[in-house]
Order: C-alpha cells, then sequence, then structure tokens
C-alpha cells in the first residue's frame, strides 16, 4: 500500500478519527467546559469531513442553506479555520454518524473596553428528531424553556444588558 493511500489515526476523547479529519479549531478547548457526556453523542469541533455527516442538512432545518458543494463547504472552512475566531461545535450521533446539533460562536476582536472581545452565537440548530433527546441536555447547561416562542429554549445571561440572550 502506498504511503499516500494510508490513513492513521489518532485517539480523540476515547473516539478514532481519521488523520483528513481537519477541527476546526483545537477540541482542548472543550474540556474546559463543564459538559456531562450523554451516551450516544459526541460535542467536538466541527471537522473538515462533515459535509459526508449531514452538517449543511441539519442547518437547512434552520435556514435556507443553498446548494454548497463539497468544493464550496471545504473552502469556506479552511478560510474559517485560517481566520480563527470561529467555533463551530458540533453533537454527533455516534450510532448513525450524523451531525445531529450545532452552534457558531464567533469571536470579534474590539479596540473598546480595553481591546476586549465580544462573543455571539449564532447558527444554533438541533435536528428535529432529537429535540426531545436534548432538551434535558441543554436545561443542564443553563438554557431554560420559554413556552409560547418558536425557539423553545432561551438562555438569559447575567449581565447589565437585558435585552442580549441566545435562543435555542
Amino acid at each position: 500500500m502506498s504511503t499516500n493511500s494510508q490513513r492513521s489515526t489518532a485517539m480523540t476523547k476515547g473516539k478514532t478519527i481519521e488523520e483528513d479529519e481537519i477541527n476546526l479549531f483545537n477540541p482542548a478547548i472543550l474540556d474546559r467546559i463543564s459538559i456531562s457526556n450523554v451516551v450516544g453523542l459526541f460535542i467536538r469541533p466541527l471537522r473538515s469531513t462533515d459535509y459526508e455527516k449531514g452538517f449543511l442538512v441539519l442547518l437547512s432545518q434552520l435556514t435556507d442553506v443553498g446548494n454548497v458543494t463539497k468544493e464550496q463547504f471545504l473552502n469556506r472552512f479552511y478560510s474559517m479555520k485560517t481566520a480563527g475566531g470561529y467555533y463551530v461545535v458540533v453533537i454527533e450521533d455516534t450510532n448513525s454518524g450524523k451531525v445531529i446539533a450545532c452552534a457558531t460562536l464567533v469571536v470579534e476582536q474590539k479596540f473598546i473596553h480595553n481591546c476586549s472581545l465580544r462573543g455571539r452565537l449564532e447558527d444554533v440548530v438541533v435536528n428535529n428528531n432529537y429535540r426531545d433527546r436534548l432538551v434535558p441536555f441543554y436545561e443542564n447547561i443553563g438554557f431554560k424553556r420559554e413556552t409560547n416562542n418558536a425557539n423553545y429554549l432561551n438562555m438569559r445571561f447575567h449581565s447589565e444588558n437585558t435585552t442580549e440572550q441566545s435562543h435555542l
């Protein structure tokens, strides 16, 4: 077998990933967050191989994605990786191998407020078939149910600005 066709593997949190699976950001960042594990679900950064795992199909449950080719996906992925400041977190169902939830944290560098950073949570979506299963998980990390709202979970941040909030 030639060296080009061989694929080496590495272990990440007990899960084997192929060498050509590139993470959008260092997965060790997620180790800092206290997240309880849910059996059969794997929380990780977006990977270059997630086009095949239904990432864009999932996003289409949130909004119109368009007809994005694999080449376009990879171009955007590497552009975001190079730029930095993009943290797309996905939840993969390890049984089906599909991406079933995602959220994007975009970190903006500011000159104001002593060269601070500002983060925005965007593109939060959970596959329709998994929402009931993941509601307890999201409530465990601070999201609260908001009745009579299409975005049925809501998390208020404790800050001076009470208008800033995130919906799931």
